[in-house]
């Protein structure tokens, strides 16, 4: 069993364009704050300023460990462009042999 630190999570952040997710997620990988991720395109329905808004969004799925989910939040923060960025920690399990593989992506703080 892996510790708190060590566990695999997965963090959900949206985004306003395609070119913007990949920016974001490109951006972690560089820092080897994640390992990986997924972007795909996605609609959304919420409250905003008092009406219910529709908006074409994409999400960004990254793979990470626990221990860098403050990291990540706070480069995220830095330069999303939405005033209130979507970011949310999802714990998650996997197998050996992907878990080994991130780990070896990351660099260790």
């Amino acid at each position: 069993m892996h510790t708190n630190k060590a566990r695999l999570i997965l963090i959900y952040i949206t985004a306003p364009t395609k070119s913007e997710a990949k920016r974001l997620l490109k951006m972690l990988i560089e820092k080897r704050i994640v390992a990986c991720g997924n972007i795909s395109k996605i609609e959304s329905i919420y409250r905003w300023k008092g009406k219910i808004t529709e908006a074409g969004e994409w999400t960004v799925i990254a793979k990470t460990l626990e221990a860098n989910f403050e990291k990540a939040k706070r480069e995220i923060e830095k330069v999303h462009p939405y005033e209130i960025p979507c970011i949310i920690k999802i714990p998650s399990t996997s197998n050996e042999k992907f878990f080994s593989w991130l780990r070896g992506k990351l660099k260790h703080w």
